[in-house]
């Protein structure tokens, strides 16, 4: 794996993981994690060997977003950020990166602000029991925008106003936070790393190929109307028509044994991302 400075990037078996690594700043995003999280995430795609990625944090916090001492002491090197932000063109998720690999957040600690980011474009999201959630853009008179609009696609519409205009002075528990759907399942602190390893080697058992079809057509169906959605999917459903791995599933079940699937097939995942 590359060298980083603010992050920590590893595989385990099947699974990758992408650790924030400043934990003397919240594991706060400054310029230098932005362009190590857009290698990183590419990094952990290109490895077949990486069926699952695992994204948390190193510390007491999961991600408390932008790095505001940066910004105040440097602002010109957030720049390329902030333009990425004007146009809407921000690349420091996988959502955003167009990753379709599985991705697991693994919430350790305080997630704050553009933190949130990492939660709502995840795939399956645990948290550990002592985790809280709070967006304080408002009480530094900041708009709530990206993650709180993703998070709203996924959980009640009033949990996330509630969390986005109270601000700093809301902070969600891990249970209120599965309550709302924003994570799915809290893990004893101690046990969170294991837990995620765990259900990443589970989800790694499967077609990755397939997965990541699947992936495309639940994720494209929060940007479509239903029937638009359904007939996007129904194309993904077909490209995966002739694949080997659609033999060597029911070959595996019938012979009782693990299945040997093929690496991720870039290109149908490709022609189903052309408009």
């Amino acid at each position: 794996m590359t060298d980083y400075t603010r992050l920590q990037v590893e595989r385990r078996g099947p699974v990758g993981w992408l650790i924030f690594d400043r934990p003397d700043a919240g594991n706060a995003m400054d310029a230098v994690m932005f362009d190590e999280l857009e290698r990183a995430w590419h990094e952990l795609d290109a490895d077949d060997d990486v069926r699952v990625i695992v994204n948390t944090g190193n510390g007491p916090a999961f991600q408390t977003g932008l790095d505001v001492v940066a910004l105040a002491r440097d602002k010109a090197s957030l720049r390329e950020h902030a333009r990425r932000t004007r146009h809407a063109d921000l690349r420091f998720t996988a959502w955003h990166l167009g990753i379709w690999k599985p991705v697991i957040a693994a919430v350790n600690g305080v997630c704050a602000g553009g933190g949130l980011h990492f939660v709502a474009d995840a795939d399956i999201r645990i948290a550990a029991d002592t985790a809280t959630f709070l967006d304080p853009h408002v009480s530094i008179g900041q708009v709530v925008a990206f993650e709180g609009i993703a998070l709203a696609r996924q959980s009640p519409m009033e949990s996330i106003l509630r969390m986005a205009l109270i601000g700093r002075h809301e902070r969600i528990s891990a249970e209120r936070a599965r309550q709302l759907g924003v994570v799915g399942e809290v893990a004893p602190a101690d046990e969170l790393a294991d837990r995620a390893q765990q259900l990443g080697e589970l989800i790694a058992l499967n077609s990755p190929t397939a997965m990541a079809l699947s992936k495309q057509a639940l994720w494209g169906a929060l940007e479509s109307g239903l029937t638009d959605a359904c007939r996007a999917g129904a194309a993904r459903l077909v490209a995966m028509w002739g694949h080997a791995d659609q033999a060597e599933g029911p070959l595996a079940f019938a012979q009782r044994r693990a299945a040997h699937w093929q690496p991720i097939d870039r290109h149908r995942l490709a022609r189903q991302e052309q408009p």
